[in-house]
């Protein structure tokens, strides 16, 4: 199986399906993912947390991985998110990157990043145009 593979797989089964079970094969035991939560690494035991969280608040997850690209034992890949608010059905979108290491089958290093802003907005938990507002200098009013 390619490293492409691997990735299209890991998203396909943990996010699209949900299988928090799965995690353990994508992930060798001691792997941290940076990049999706600041000065923070995830671990398997993370992940099975962040995924159900994510599933509480959206619909169907979709993720589609329109290029990825192989070097050795490296794989990254560039994803769109197509999902629905969980609430009220309203479709939302967002995208992000990921690059992975490959040994034996597994990620045993990986690095992301996901426009959590935009996914926020759309979830209405952060005002629309909060990323233009803050490069103003102005602060987000939370009232």
């Amino acid at each position: 199986m390619s490293h492409a593979d691997i990735l299209r797989n890991w998203y396909a089964e943990v996010w699209e399906n949900g299988n928090t079970d799965a995690i353990d094969q994508f992930f060798a035991p001691d792997t941290m993912a940076e990049g999706l939560i600041p000065e923070m690494q995830v671990g398997a035991d993370d992940f099975r947390d962040l995924v159900m969280a994510f599933r509480h608040v959206l619909g169907d997850i979709k993720v589609d991985l329109p290029k990825i690209v192989e070097d050795g034992d490296w794989v990254s890949g560039i994803l769109h998110l197509s999902t629905t608010r969980a609430d009220n059905g309203a479709p939302l979108q967002a995208t992000g990157s990921v690059i992975a290491r490959i040994k034996d089958g597994r990620m045993v290093e990986a690095y992301n990043q996901f426009d959590f802003i935009s996914l926020f907005e759309q979830l209405g938990q952060f005002p629309q145009d909060t990323l233009p507002v803050c490069m103003t200098g102005q602060r987000l009013d939370w009232a």
